[in-house]
């Protein structure tokens, strides 16, 4: 099980040494870490990983308030030297506290919590995804996000995103992250108001406002049309066109 991880400290030896420590665990990668919490919290906003590493006590924004602004929240583990924030962080529902200076051994222990954890959460979402088709009540169905079932109506939807192991269902007011795939969630979607473009796009048909050559425009969203989806997609809109 591989982890994807993030750090971020405004002390750059504390994240020197959480580099260290990642190096020397099989299955955890460290995309990235940043001193600057703003530019981490534009990071973050941007790439979904499972774990973040976040230090508490920052200049212009700390730890608590960035988690409390950040959407799709990863595990967490936090770091600090102080140790009054540890009961803020498990009302938080962190994974763990580490109190600088971390040692390695329970770095480690941090990791193994964090593992379990995240088998949990996999576990729970291939419930989710092996009910799926038993939730969906004619024009709605749920998909786990943040920690809860969330329901969505297929009328609301504009188009759907692939990112690595996530899909992201955009709809006019929001933009929901699951841990899904393409293949499970085609099964659930109605065959008559969707259609798969791309490897990484399913569209609804209906939400589609103009076609350009490859190109689909949904509002100000650009959807591309590769060639392996193009026959299928042309065939299904050629019976909505009107000559």
């Amino acid at each position: 099980m591989e982890i994807n991880a993030v750090a971020i400290d405004d002390e750059p030896l504390a994240l020197e040494i959480i580099q260290s420590y990642c190096s020397k665990i099989q299955n955890l990668d460290l995309k990235a870490s940043f001193t600057d919490p703003i530019e981490g919290l534009q990071y973050l906003k941007s790439t979904q990983v499972d774990l973040l590493f976040l230090d508490i006590h920052m200049k212009d924004l700390n730890g608590i308030q960035l988690l409390s602004i950040l959407p799709n929240k990863p595990m967490v583990i936090f770091t600090s030297a102080y140790d009054k924030y540890a009961l803020k962080g498990f009302e938080l529902d962190v994974v763990d506290f580490l109190l600088k200076p971390i040692p390695f051994d329970r770095f480690l222990i941090s990791i193994d919590k964090t593992i379990e954890r995240l088998k949990r959460k996999n576990q729970s979402n291939n419930t989710v995804n092996n009910t799926l088709n038993d939730t969906n009540i004619g024009n709605y169905c749920f998909v786990k996000a943040d920690h809860k079932l969330k329901k969505v109506f297929f009328d609301d939807i504009l188009y759907i995103e692939g990112m690595g192991d996530y899909l992201k269902i955009v709809t006019e007011n929001q933009k929901i992250m699951t841990l899904n795939n393409f293949k499970k969630f085609e099964t659930v979607l109605p065959e008559s108001k969707f259609c798969r473009v791309h490897k990484s796009y399913i569209v609804a048909l209906d939400k589609i406002n103009n076609i350009e050559k490859n190109k689909i425009f949904i509002g100000i969203n650009e959807i591309p049309i590769s060639e392996k989806y193009r026959a299928a997609f042309f065939e299904k809109l050629d019976k909505m066109i009107v000559q």
